[in-house]
């Protein structure tokens, strides 16, 4: 999103305050574009021209998702800290503080919507796509470990008693995980039946 505002003042300086003030942001954060220096004028004011300048101020997309994770959070009664860790494609929001549980959900399943949500929020209006992970207090990575763990034991099960097993249905992260982690497996294959939400990995044997 792109804001722009055009501001004079006695010097160049104090047009771009006066516009900071109206877009409400840090000089930091804008690109500024002065119009005209301005004079100061016989005597400091006779024929003394006012300076003038355009402010722009582009809303890159970790401002926008911070913005927005905090709002989501204070709405929650949720205290937390908000780090962003960034790369060319993607955008890692890690959410840390006190009883902050009701942000992850069962099963993540409250951390998924908001990570949707905060993905449409980044992305919207940009040229570029970003990929969008939110973690609160390495949720994601324990959850990984105990999928992983998961995927395994029931690939052990399947080869012993000759048996499909049908996991419970789980979102395409968590479904990747099983597959990703049986994939080259030498007795069992997976694959996914159903529709989302309600989508679930199957593990069955491989055919001789």
């Amino acid at each position: 999103m792109e804001r722009m505002v055009e501001k004079s003042g006695r010097t160049v300086q104090e047009a771009i305050e006066a516009a900071l003030l109206e877009l409400n942001v840090p000089q930091s954060k804008v690109d500024v574009e002065v119009l005209e220096e301005g004079t100061r004028g016989l005597f400091g004011f006779i024929g003394a021209k006012m300076a003038k300048v355009r402010i722009t101020h582009r809303e890159k997309g970790v401002d926008k998702g911070t913005e927005f994770l905090k709002n989501v959070l204070a709405n929650m009664n949720v205290e937390a800290e908000i780090s962003v860790e960034q790369s060319n494609d993607r955008l890692i929001f890690d959410i840390s503080g006190d009883k902050i549980g009701i942000v992850i959900g069962r099963r993540g399943e409250t951390l998924d919507a908001l990570q949707y949500l905060t993905s449409l929020v980044v992305n919207r209006g940009e040229e570029s796509y970003k990929r969008i992970v939110i973690n609160v207090e390495n949720y994601r990575e324990k959850r990984e470990e105990t999928l992983v763990k998961l995927a395994l034991r029931l690939a052990d099960r399947v080869t012993r008693y000759k048996k499909d097993v049908t996991l419970e249905s789980m979102n395409p992260y968590e479904r990747r995980i099983i597959h990703a982690t049986l994939q080259n497996h030498k007795f069992v294959r997976t694959y996914s039946v159903g529709e989302d939400p309600g989508r679930k990995v199957v593990i069955s044997l491989k055919k001789v």
